[in-house]
Protein backbone atom coordinates (compact mmCIF):
# COMPACT_ATOMS: atom_id res chain seq x y z
CA UNK A 1 0.00 0.00 0.00
CA UNK A 2 1.20 3.32 -0.46
CA UNK A 3 2.31 5.44 2.66
CA UNK A 4 0.40 8.70 0.73
CA UNK A 5 -2.78 7.17 1.44
CA UNK A 6 -2.83 7.38 5.27
CA UNK A 7 -2.07 11.72 5.74
CA UNK A 8 -5.43 11.70 3.26
CA UNK A 9 -7.67 8.96 4.96
CA UNK A 10 -6.38 9.99 8.33
CA UNK A 11 -7.28 13.73 7.53
CA UNK A 12 -10.73 12.66 6.48
CA UNK A 13 -11.53 10.13 9.05
CA UNK A 14 -10.90 13.65 11.33
CA UNK A 15 -12.95 15.57 9.45
CA UNK A 16 -10.82 18.27 8.99
CA UNK A 17 -11.39 20.23 6.08
CA UNK A 18 -9.42 21.16 3.40
CA UNK A 19 -7.46 24.40 4.61
CA UNK A 20 -6.86 22.35 8.14
CA UNK A 21 -5.65 19.75 6.34
CA UNK A 22 -3.42 21.56 4.30
CA UNK A 23 -1.83 23.13 7.73
CA UNK A 24 -1.77 19.86 9.02
CA UNK A 25 0.82 18.24 6.32
CA UNK A 26 2.52 21.07 5.36
CA UNK A 27 6.33 21.36 6.22
CA UNK A 28 6.55 25.20 6.72
CA UNK A 29 7.80 27.17 9.74
CA UNK A 30 4.28 28.44 10.26
CA UNK A 31 3.53 24.99 11.55
CA UNK A 32 6.80 24.89 13.57
CA UNK A 33 5.86 28.21 15.57
CA UNK A 34 2.06 26.75 15.80
CA UNK A 35 3.28 23.69 17.40
CA UNK A 36 5.87 25.50 19.70
CA UNK A 37 4.52 29.05 20.27
CA UNK A 38 6.05 29.33 23.85
CA UNK A 39 9.62 28.54 22.83
CA UNK A 40 9.68 31.40 19.80
CA UNK A 41 7.86 34.18 21.06
CA UNK A 42 8.76 34.01 25.30
CA UNK A 43 11.96 36.05 24.95
CA UNK A 44 12.55 39.87 25.15
CA UNK A 45 13.09 39.64 20.71
CA UNK A 46 9.33 39.36 20.69
CA UNK A 47 9.24 42.81 21.55
CA UNK A 48 10.98 43.68 18.38
CA UNK A 49 8.15 41.80 16.33
CA UNK A 50 4.92 44.18 15.36
CA UNK A 51 2.57 43.80 18.06
CA UNK A 52 -0.25 43.06 15.46
CA UNK A 53 1.26 40.05 13.94
CA UNK A 54 2.36 38.41 17.37
CA UNK A 55 -1.32 38.90 18.27
CA UNK A 56 -3.03 37.51 15.21
CA UNK A 57 -0.31 34.43 15.40
CA UNK A 58 -0.85 33.61 19.03
CA UNK A 59 -4.96 33.85 18.05
CA UNK A 60 -4.05 31.69 15.16
CA UNK A 61 -2.35 28.98 17.50
CA UNK A 62 -5.04 29.39 20.08
CA UNK A 63 -7.67 28.39 17.28
CA UNK A 64 -5.62 25.42 15.96
CA UNK A 65 -5.05 24.00 19.37
CA UNK A 66 -9.03 23.99 19.73
CA UNK A 67 -9.53 22.84 16.34
CA UNK A 68 -7.10 20.08 16.60
CA UNK A 69 -8.41 18.88 19.99
CA UNK A 70 -12.05 18.89 19.01
CA UNK A 71 -10.91 16.70 15.83
CA UNK A 72 -9.27 14.26 17.81
CA UNK A 73 -11.26 14.28 20.48
CA UNK A 74 -14.24 13.43 17.98
CA UNK A 75 -12.61 11.08 16.31
CA UNK A 76 -11.67 9.02 18.94
CA UNK A 77 -15.04 9.03 20.25
CA UNK A 78 -16.29 7.55 16.80
CA UNK A 79 -13.69 4.82 17.07
CA UNK A 80 -14.20 3.85 20.76
CA UNK A 81 -17.51 4.54 21.67
CA UNK A 82 -19.57 1.75 23.09
CA UNK A 83 -21.41 -0.48 20.74
CA UNK A 84 -25.17 1.08 18.99
CA UNK A 85 -28.23 0.09 20.20
CA UNK A 86 -30.30 -1.51 17.21
CA UNK A 87 -32.64 1.38 16.41
CA UNK A 88 -29.06 4.08 16.61
CA UNK A 89 -27.96 1.10 13.91
CA UNK A 90 -31.09 1.87 11.67
CA UNK A 91 -30.95 5.50 12.09
CA UNK A 92 -27.09 5.44 11.36
CA UNK A 93 -27.15 2.88 8.23
CA UNK A 94 -29.81 4.86 6.67
CA UNK A 95 -28.22 8.23 7.02
CA UNK A 96 -24.75 6.95 6.13
CA UNK A 97 -25.87 5.70 2.82
CA UNK A 98 -27.63 8.46 2.19
CA UNK A 99 -24.52 10.48 2.56
CA UNK A 100 -21.85 8.22 1.23
CA UNK A 101 -23.54 6.36 -2.22
CA UNK A 102 -23.56 9.09 -4.82
CA UNK A 103 -20.04 9.42 -4.06
CA UNK A 104 -19.77 6.11 -4.22
CA UNK A 105 -21.87 5.65 -7.23
CA UNK A 106 -19.77 9.18 -8.93
CA UNK A 107 -16.20 6.87 -8.47
CA UNK A 108 -16.76 3.09 -8.64
CA UNK A 109 -20.62 3.00 -10.33
CA UNK A 110 -24.25 1.15 -9.67
CA UNK A 111 -22.59 -1.94 -7.99
CA UNK A 112 -21.55 -1.34 -4.29
CA UNK A 113 -19.94 -4.21 -3.88
CA UNK A 114 -16.64 -6.19 -3.47
CA UNK A 115 -15.11 -7.45 -7.23
CA UNK A 116 -14.16 -10.84 -8.68
CA UNK A 117 -10.34 -10.42 -8.97
CA UNK A 118 -9.46 -13.27 -10.61
CA UNK A 119 -6.73 -12.97 -12.46
CA UNK A 120 -5.70 -10.42 -9.56
CA UNK A 121 -3.79 -8.30 -10.98
CA UNK A 122 -7.02 -7.37 -13.21
CA UNK A 123 -7.90 -3.47 -13.43
CA UNK A 124 -11.12 -3.23 -15.13
CA UNK A 125 -12.85 -3.16 -11.82
CA UNK A 126 -16.68 -2.43 -12.42
CA UNK A 127 -16.49 -5.61 -14.54
CA UNK A 128 -15.08 -7.15 -11.62
CA UNK A 129 -17.74 -6.26 -9.75
CA UNK A 130 -20.13 -7.67 -12.21
CA UNK A 131 -18.23 -10.72 -12.76
CA UNK A 132 -18.70 -11.31 -8.65
CA UNK A 133 -22.78 -11.49 -8.98
CA UNK A 134 -21.94 -13.82 -12.01
CA UNK A 135 -19.62 -16.87 -10.13
CA UNK A 136 -21.76 -16.15 -7.04
CA UNK A 137 -24.87 -17.13 -8.87
CA UNK A 138 -22.71 -19.90 -11.10
CA UNK A 139 -21.07 -21.38 -7.44
CA UNK A 140 -25.06 -21.43 -5.67
CA UNK A 141 -26.49 -23.65 -9.27
CA UNK A 142 -28.59 -20.59 -9.86
CA UNK A 143 -29.53 -21.00 -13.31
CA UNK A 144 -28.06 -23.52 -14.84
CA UNK A 145 -30.24 -25.66 -15.64
CA UNK A 146 -34.71 -24.52 -16.56
CA UNK A 147 -35.61 -25.93 -12.65
CA UNK A 148 -33.45 -23.26 -11.27
CA UNK A 149 -33.88 -20.47 -13.10
CA UNK A 150 -34.94 -17.86 -10.54
CA UNK A 151 -38.64 -15.62 -11.42
CA UNK A 152 -38.96 -14.07 -8.36
CA UNK A 153 -36.14 -12.65 -6.52
CA UNK A 154 -36.26 -10.59 -3.18
CA UNK A 155 -32.60 -8.62 -2.98
CA UNK A 156 -32.09 -7.47 0.96
CA UNK A 157 -29.63 -5.09 1.29
CA UNK A 158 -29.85 -3.65 -2.40
CA UNK A 159 -27.71 -0.30 -2.32
CA UNK A 160 -28.59 1.64 -5.56
CA UNK A 161 -29.94 -2.21 -6.86
CA UNK A 162 -27.22 -2.91 -9.55
CA UNK A 163 -27.52 -6.49 -8.21
CA UNK A 164 -31.16 -6.53 -8.88
CA UNK A 165 -31.34 -4.94 -12.69
CA UNK A 166 -28.13 -7.56 -13.05
CA UNK A 167 -29.97 -10.27 -12.22
CA UNK A 168 -33.36 -9.09 -13.42
CA UNK A 169 -31.82 -8.94 -16.76
CA UNK A 170 -29.78 -11.80 -16.78
CA UNK A 171 -33.05 -14.40 -16.31
CA UNK A 172 -35.84 -12.03 -16.76
CA UNK A 173 -36.92 -12.01 -13.22
CA UNK A 174 -38.79 -9.68 -11.03
CA UNK A 175 -37.28 -8.11 -8.35
CA UNK A 176 -38.05 -6.85 -5.02
CA UNK A 177 -35.27 -5.04 -3.53
CA UNK A 178 -34.84 -3.44 -0.23
CA UNK A 179 -32.98 -0.47 1.52
CA UNK A 180 -32.78 1.11 4.98
CA UNK A 181 -31.19 4.64 2.38
CA UNK A 182 -34.53 6.61 1.25
CA UNK A 183 -31.34 7.87 -0.97
CA UNK A 184 -30.86 4.39 -2.40
CA UNK A 185 -34.07 3.42 -3.44
CA UNK A 186 -35.33 6.56 -5.04
CA UNK A 187 -31.98 6.73 -7.03
CA UNK A 188 -32.06 3.28 -7.44
CA UNK A 189 -35.83 3.59 -9.15
CA UNK A 190 -34.62 6.29 -11.28
CA UNK A 191 -32.01 3.64 -12.74
CA UNK A 192 -34.61 1.49 -13.05
CA UNK A 193 -36.52 4.07 -15.31
CA UNK A 194 -33.63 4.77 -17.51
CA UNK A 195 -32.75 1.21 -18.22
CA UNK A 196 -36.00 0.46 -19.08
CA UNK A 197 -36.84 -1.78 -15.95
CA UNK A 198 -39.16 -0.18 -13.76
CA UNK A 199 -41.91 -2.99 -14.78
CA UNK A 200 -39.01 -5.68 -13.55
CA UNK A 201 -37.24 -4.02 -10.59
CA UNK A 202 -38.26 -1.94 -7.71
CA UNK A 203 -36.74 -0.80 -4.61
CA UNK A 204 -38.44 -0.22 -1.26
CA UNK A 205 -37.18 1.16 1.99
CA UNK A 206 -37.57 -1.17 4.14
CA UNK A 207 -36.21 -3.53 7.45
CA UNK A 208 -34.48 -6.77 6.65
CA UNK A 209 -35.41 -7.80 9.66
CA UNK A 210 -39.53 -7.42 9.22
CA UNK A 211 -39.86 -7.65 5.58
CA UNK A 212 -43.02 -6.44 3.95
CA UNK A 213 -43.73 -9.57 1.97
CA UNK A 214 -46.19 -12.33 2.40
CA UNK A 215 -44.50 -15.72 3.25
CA UNK A 216 -43.35 -17.87 0.10
CA UNK A 217 -43.26 -14.80 -2.12
CA UNK A 218 -39.66 -15.60 -4.04
CA UNK A 219 -37.83 -18.38 -5.17
CA UNK A 220 -34.61 -16.91 -4.49
CA UNK A 221 -33.31 -14.26 -1.47
CA UNK A 222 -30.14 -12.45 -2.56
CA UNK A 223 -28.07 -10.74 -0.06
CA UNK A 224 -24.83 -9.39 -1.25
CA UNK A 225 -22.77 -7.48 1.58
CA UNK A 226 -25.84 -6.80 3.84
CA UNK A 227 -25.63 -9.25 6.51
CA UNK A 228 -22.64 -7.70 8.28
CA UNK A 229 -25.50 -4.99 8.94
CA UNK A 230 -27.77 -6.72 10.62
CA UNK A 231 -27.80 -6.91 14.53
CA UNK A 232 -29.69 -9.61 14.90
CA UNK A 233 -28.36 -12.35 12.46
CA UNK A 234 -30.81 -14.98 13.82
CA UNK A 235 -33.67 -13.03 13.10
CA UNK A 236 -32.30 -12.01 9.89
CA UNK A 237 -31.81 -15.61 8.62
CA UNK A 238 -35.42 -16.01 10.03
CA UNK A 239 -37.05 -13.73 7.40
CA UNK A 240 -34.93 -14.79 4.22
CA UNK A 241 -36.30 -18.55 5.14
CA UNK A 242 -39.98 -16.83 5.32
CA UNK A 243 -40.07 -15.17 2.28
CA UNK A 244 -38.77 -17.76 0.13
CA UNK A 245 -41.07 -20.31 -0.86
CA UNK A 246 -40.12 -24.13 -0.25
CA UNK A 247 -37.65 -25.15 -2.58
CA UNK A 248 -36.56 -21.39 -2.91
CA UNK A 249 -32.72 -20.97 -2.47
CA UNK A 250 -31.41 -18.42 0.02
CA UNK A 251 -27.79 -16.74 -0.80
CA UNK A 252 -25.94 -14.88 1.67
CA UNK A 253 -22.69 -13.20 0.55
CA UNK A 254 -21.31 -11.45 3.90
CA UNK A 255 -18.10 -10.03 5.88
CA UNK A 256 -17.67 -12.61 8.76
CA UNK A 257 -15.04 -13.55 11.29
CA UNK A 258 -12.73 -16.31 10.94
CA UNK A 259 -14.25 -19.14 12.49
CA UNK A 260 -12.70 -20.41 15.51
CA UNK A 261 -10.25 -22.40 16.42
CA UNK A 262 -10.40 -25.73 18.77
CA UNK A 263 -10.41 -24.46 21.68
CA UNK A 264 -11.05 -20.53 21.31
CA UNK A 265 -14.16 -19.17 23.61
CA UNK A 266 -13.50 -15.72 21.16
CA UNK A 267 -11.09 -13.95 18.93
CA UNK A 268 -8.04 -12.34 20.38
CA UNK A 269 -8.23 -8.63 21.92
CA UNK A 270 -6.68 -7.32 19.31
CA UNK A 271 -8.92 -8.73 16.62
CA UNK A 272 -12.02 -7.42 19.05
CA UNK A 273 -10.15 -4.19 18.99
CA UNK A 274 -9.95 -4.06 15.13
CA UNK A 275 -13.53 -5.20 14.55
CA UNK A 276 -14.91 -2.89 16.81
CA UNK A 277 -13.48 0.40 14.95
CA UNK A 278 -14.70 -1.13 12.04
CA UNK A 279 -18.09 -1.15 13.47
CA UNK A 280 -17.80 2.52 14.34
CA UNK A 281 -17.31 3.71 11.05
CA UNK A 282 -19.93 1.22 8.90
CA UNK A 283 -22.35 1.18 11.67
CA UNK A 284 -22.04 -2.21 12.25
CA UNK A 285 -23.54 -4.87 15.08
CA UNK A 286 -20.64 -7.77 16.61
CA UNK A 287 -19.81 -9.96 14.07
CA UNK A 288 -20.54 -13.59 13.40
CA UNK A 289 -18.88 -16.25 12.06
CA UNK A 290 -19.60 -18.35 8.74
CA UNK A 291 -19.90 -21.12 11.11
CA UNK A 292 -22.95 -19.40 13.01
CA UNK A 293 -24.60 -18.86 9.61
CA UNK A 294 -24.88 -22.41 8.73
CA UNK A 295 -26.18 -22.87 12.76
CA UNK A 296 -29.23 -20.98 12.25
CA UNK A 297 -29.71 -22.09 8.42
CA UNK A 298 -29.49 -25.79 10.06
CA UNK A 299 -32.24 -24.28 12.65
CA UNK A 300 -34.30 -23.21 9.83
CA UNK A 301 -33.81 -26.49 7.92
CA UNK A 302 -31.37 -25.67 5.26
CA UNK A 303 -31.15 -28.44 2.51
CA UNK A 304 -27.77 -28.63 0.35
CA UNK A 305 -25.57 -25.96 2.25
CA UNK A 306 -22.64 -25.24 0.90
CA UNK A 307 -20.23 -22.40 2.13
CA UNK A 308 -16.90 -21.31 0.85
CA UNK A 309 -14.02 -18.33 1.81
CA UNK A 310 -13.81 -16.23 -1.33
CA UNK A 311 -11.30 -13.82 0.75
CA UNK A 312 -8.51 -14.54 -2.05
CA UNK A 313 -11.00 -13.63 -4.54
CA UNK A 314 -11.56 -10.25 -3.38
CA UNK A 315 -8.54 -9.44 -1.58
CA UNK A 316 -7.48 -6.79 -4.02
CA UNK A 317 -10.79 -4.85 -3.87
CA UNK A 318 -9.51 -2.78 -1.19
CA UNK A 319 -6.33 -1.93 -2.57
CA UNK A 320 -8.12 -0.49 -5.75
CA UNK A 321 -10.96 1.43 -3.84
CA UNK A 322 -8.11 3.14 -1.76
CA UNK A 323 -6.25 3.53 -4.57
CA UNK A 324 -9.08 5.45 -6.70
CA UNK A 325 -9.43 8.06 -3.90
CA UNK A 326 -5.90 9.54 -4.73
CA UNK A 327 -7.25 11.82 -6.90
CA UNK A 328 -8.37 15.14 -6.56
CA UNK A 329 -11.78 14.67 -7.73
CA UNK A 330 -12.45 11.90 -5.06
CA UNK A 331 -10.76 13.48 -2.23
CA UNK A 332 -12.99 16.86 -2.83
CA UNK A 333 -16.15 14.58 -2.95
CA UNK A 334 -14.75 13.08 0.11
CA UNK A 335 -14.47 16.44 1.87
CA UNK A 336 -17.81 17.23 1.15
CA UNK A 337 -19.94 14.21 1.87
CA UNK A 338 -19.63 14.34 6.30
CA UNK A 339 -17.79 13.24 8.93
CA UNK A 340 -19.51 9.03 8.66
CA UNK A 341 -18.43 9.22 5.08
CA UNK A 342 -14.55 10.01 5.74
CA UNK A 343 -14.88 7.95 9.31
CA UNK A 344 -15.47 5.34 6.57
CA UNK A 345 -12.96 6.17 4.29
CA UNK A 346 -10.42 5.73 7.37
CA UNK A 347 -11.84 2.24 8.06
CA UNK A 348 -10.92 0.96 4.52
CA UNK A 349 -7.53 0.62 6.12
CA UNK A 350 -8.81 -0.96 8.99
CA UNK A 351 -10.74 -3.50 6.60
CA UNK A 352 -7.43 -4.57 4.59
CA UNK A 353 -5.67 -4.97 7.72
CA UNK A 354 -8.15 -7.41 9.17
CA UNK A 355 -8.18 -9.24 5.56
CA UNK A 356 -4.62 -9.35 5.31
CA UNK A 357 -4.49 -10.95 9.16
CA UNK A 358 -7.03 -13.29 8.27
CA UNK A 359 -8.86 -11.85 10.84
CA UNK A 360 -11.80 -10.41 8.29
CA UNK A 361 -13.06 -13.33 5.69
CA UNK A 362 -15.66 -12.88 2.87
CA UNK A 363 -17.86 -15.47 3.43
CA UNK A 364 -20.31 -17.35 1.33
CA UNK A 365 -23.53 -19.07 2.26
CA UNK A 366 -25.96 -21.26 0.39
CA UNK A 367 -29.10 -23.01 0.79
CA UNK A 368 -32.49 -24.76 -0.17
CA UNK A 369 -35.58 -23.83 2.05
CA UNK A 370 -36.81 -27.54 3.27
CA UNK A 371 -40.42 -28.45 1.90
CA UNK A 372 -43.04 -28.39 4.33
CA UNK A 373 -40.87 -27.05 7.02
CA UNK A 374 -42.45 -24.60 9.09
CA UNK A 375 -40.51 -22.10 11.69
Amino acid sequence: MRIEVLPILFTACCGVGPCAAFTFHRPSNLVYQRMEPIALFSTTETETFDKEVVGSQEKDVSMWRKAYRKTIVRGYKSLFSKQRSRKELKIGIAGFYDRSSQLWEEVWGEHMHHGYYIPENRTDHQQAQVDLIDEVLQWAEVGLKPATLPARVVDVGCGIGGSSRHISRKFGSTVKAITLSPYQASRGNELNAEQGLSKKVNLQVADALEMPFEDNSFDLAWSLESGEHMPDKEKFVNELFRVVEPGGRIIVVTWVHRDLEEGEESLTRKEKRILSMINRAYYLPPWCSTNDYVKLFEKNGAENIKIEDWSYIIAPFWKAVIKSSLNVKSVWGLLKSGFSTQRGAYAMLLMLYGFQKGTIKFGLITATKKDEFKL
